[in-house]
C-alpha cells in the first residue's frame, strides 16, 4: 500500500484578507484550553474568500516522456538526496469538486525533468507515485525542474501530474511556477480560460525557513470524499490565518477565524494523516481566535498539518515544520 500525505485555490481575496488581519489585529496569547474573542464578527466579512475551481487538464496532455508503472515515492522523497538542483517541496489536498470534502487514497503520479532539462526515459529517476492520506494530504520533495527547448522556445519549468481518485477517471495535467520568464510564450501555461486554463496551476514557491523552497497546490477533482455533505463552500465557514513561527521548535501559535456559530475543532496531524494533537473541540461564535500548541518531546522533527474543521467539515489547513535539531 502506498504511504503518504497537502494550493492554488486560495485566491487573491483570501491573501489580502490574511495580510489585513496580520497587519491590523493584535491578539493576546492564549492557551489551548482558553480561547478568547479577539475581534468583532463584522470584521470577518472582509476575510471570507470564495471560489472552488476544478483542476484543469494541461493543453499538452501527458506529453511524450511518461513511463508506465512508476515506483512508490518513499519517505516523500521524489528526488534522491544526491540529485543536483534546487530543493523544493510540493504539497496540497485532494478535494471534491465543491471543495466540501477531501479525497483519501487518490493516486498522485508525478514526473519531471532534471536540472539540465532532461527526462530519465530508461529508469525511474524523478518519477513516482503516492496516495493522498486519510486527510486528503499529499506531499513530496524534489528539485526544481530544468527547462528544455520546444521548437524554438523553451518550455517553462513544470511538473507533470496524473491524479486518479478511487473509482474515478484520471486527470492529467502540469504544474507551473510564478516568475518563470517563459510562462507567457508557452502554448500551455499561457492559457487563462477554457478547458486548459492554467491560471490555478501556476503557484508561488517560497522559502519556509528550512532552506527549501515550498509551494502548495490543491487538486480539485471528481471523487468520493470523507466528510459530511454541506451546502456552503469551505471558506465561507472558517480559516486559519497564520501558524507561527514556522519552522518552530517549542511552541506553535495558531490564529484562526470562525465565520458563523459552529462546532469547531482544531487538530494537528502527521504526514500519514494520524492525529497527534487536538487543540480545540467546542461550539464557537463568529470571531477571530488564537491558540498555542507545545508538541510532545517524543514527536520527531518533520512536517505536520494543522486542520480546522467546522461542523465536521475540514475547511482549511496549514503545513508546519517541527525543527528541533541544530538548536
Amino acid at each position: 500500500m502506498l504511504s503518504l500525505d497537502i494550493t492554488k485555490t486560495m485566491d487573491t481575496n483570501k491573501k489580502n484578507g490574511r495580510r489585513s488581519f496580520l497587519k491590523n489585529t493584535s491578539l493576546a496569547a492564549l492557551s489551548v484550553t482558553a480561547l478568547t474573542n479577539v475581534s468583532s464578527a463584522k470584521d470577518l466579512e472582509t476575510d471570507r474568500a470564495g471560489g472552488c475551481n476544478p483542476t484543469t487538464p494541461d493543453f499538452y496532455g501527458q506529453g511524450p516522456f511518461y513511463t508506465q508503472n512508476p515506483p512508490e515515492i518513499l519517505n516523500n522523497q521524489l528526488a534522491e538526496v544526491s540529485e543536483f538542483g534546487t530543493r523544493i517541496i510540493i504539497s496540497g489536498v485532494v478535494r471534491t469538486l465543491d471543495c466540501t470534502e477531501v479525497i483519501p487514497n487518490a493516486i498522485v503520479d508525478v514526473w519531471h525533468a532534471n536540472d539540465p532539462g532532461q527526462y530519465d526515459n530508461t529508469g525511474y529517476n524523478l518519477r513516482g507515485k503516492m496516495l493522498s492520506n486519510a486527510q486528503g494530504f499529499y506531499m513530496f520533495e524534489t528539485i526544481y525542474p530544468g527547462k528544455y527547448l520546444n521548437g524554438t522556445t523553451y518550455r517553462p519549468s513544470h511538473i507533470h501530474f496524473k491524479i486518479t481518485p478511487p473509482g474515478y477517471p484520471t486527470i492529467t495535467t502540469q504544474l507551473y511556477f510564478e516568475g518563470d520568464a517563459d510562462l507567457a510564450s508557452d502554448a500551455a501555461s499561457s492559457q487563462t480560460s477554457g478547458t486548459y486554463n492554467a491560471a490555478d496551476r501556476i503557484i508561488t514557491l517560497t522559502d519556509g525557513g528550512s532552506g527549501i523552497l515550498e509551494g502548495t497546490w490543491d487538486v480539485i477533482v471528481d471523487g468520493d470524499g470523507t466528510t459530511t455533505e454541506v451546502n456552503d463552500l469551505h471558506l465561507e465557514n472558517g480559516i486559519i490565518y497564520e501558524v507561527s513561527p514556522n519552522p518552530y521548535s517549542e511552541i506553535l501559535t495558531i490564529k484562526y477565524g470562525v465565520f458563523r456559530e459552529s462546532n469547531v475543532s482544531l487538530a494537528v496531524y502527521d504526514m500519514a494523516g494520524k492525529l497527534v494533537a487536538s487543540l480545540a473541540e467546542e461550539n464557537l461564535s463568529p470571531e477571530k481566535y488564537e491558540t498555542t500548541w507545545e508538541p510532545d518531546s517524543s514527536l520527531p522533527d518533520g512536517h505536520y498539518f494543522v486542520a480546522l474543521r467546522i461542523n465536521d467539515m475540514q475547511v482549511h489547513y496549514q503545513k508546519t515544520i517541527l525543527l528541533r535539531s541544530g538548536k
